[in-house]
């Protein structure tokens, strides 16, 4: 009982600041003005990005104040959340289209040419693996195969952090897709960590309802602005997508053993890998189950227009 009310506490403080937060920043944006976080959507409509700041501030506050969490677990989550968020912005609002994409950021970054978006995949692994050991319990047993098997589960912690925030962001193509993804990834996770605290007297394997809350918090936080997102009022943007992953990637290396880790970590990877090649929303258009759940409370794509040969 007492992970389920510690889990409620933090998606209902999450999505009530996210609201706060959104609602705050449309009158005052945290930098530049509206122009500043104004973009053009896949229909060619403005959108603003407001959206993202939004949920890093109401995940970051949520993190700080809901009770249920250690103080290193309280840490991890919002230097992953926050970490994730700062450098998205950096890359929303400072950030070219000249390189796309892992390799594109890395080969410019080879041939001397820093990006913003080399700098985000730098500063987020490098946050992601500072969370990482943070998260790490230190009187856990020792695992199996000695420090060198420790250093090991918290670089590949590290990388499933910093891999789910990148990955997050590669479905933020269209209206609520993100947000989707992570409510159908984010709520098996939420409800095995719930089972798990129940089934050890009201305490996870962090000895406390941590990683129920630490997964309550950004769903309930996305939850909160997916009807601005479905609108197609607003999008998540870098900010809010790497926030987003990130946060449910920590929340994952504190519920997973060391085999799921390992898996997820290889999905991720490949799943990344993929999207240099393969189109995301190909894929799901082709797909009539992924598509429904796609469009499902979003505006109808208009037909294609119908172009008439001229009469000879």
């Amino acid at each position: 009982m007492l992970g389920v009310l510690a889990a409620v506490a933090g998606a209902a403080a999450g999505a009530v600041a996210a609201r706060a937060a959104y609602a705050a920043f449309r009158r005052r944006p945290p930098i530049g003005d509206e122009k500043t976080w104004t973009r053009t959507n896949h229909r060619g409509e403005p959108i603003t990005l407001l959206e993202g700041p939004a949920f890093v501030a109401g995940a970051g506050a949520a993190a700080a104040l809901t009770p249920g969490l250690s103080p290193r677990l309280r840490s991890a989550a919002l230097l992953a959340g926050l970490g994730g968020g700062i450098l998205g912005a950096y890359d929303d609002v400072l950030g070219n289209a000249s390189s796309k994409g892992f390799k594109g950021h890395l080969s410019a970054l080879a041939r001397g040419e820093v990006t913003s978006g080399a700098v985000k995949i730098l500063g987020i692994g490098a946050t992601g693996l500072a969370a990482a050991v943070i998260a790490r319990d230190p009187a856990a047993t020792r695992p199996h195969g000695g420090a060198a098997a420790g250093v090991l589960d918290t670089l590949v912690n590290g990388a499933v952090i910093a891999g789910s925030a990148n990955l997050a962001n590669l479905f933020d193509l269209r209206p609520g897709r993100a947000i989707k993804v992570a409510l159908l990834a984010g709520t098996p996770l939420l409800a095995t960590s719930l089972a798990a605290s129940a089934a050890s007297s009201g305490a996870s394997r962090d000895g406390s309802p941590g990683t129920a809350v630490l997964a309550a918090i950004p769903l309930g936080a996305a939850a909160a602005l997916l009807p601005e997102d479905l609108g197609e009022r607003a999008m998540l943007g870098d900010a809010g997508a790497n926030a987003l992953g990130a946060l449910l990637g920590l929340a994952a290396t504190v519920r997973l053993g060391r085999t799921g880790r390992l898996v997820l970590l290889g999905t991720v990877a490949a799943l990344t890998a993929a999207s240099e090649k393969i189109s995301f929303t190909k894929v799901i258009a082709a797909n009539p189950v992924l598509n429904r759940i796609d469009m499902l409370g979003r505006r109808p794509v208009p037909p294609p227009p119908v172009v008439v040969s001229p009469t000879p």
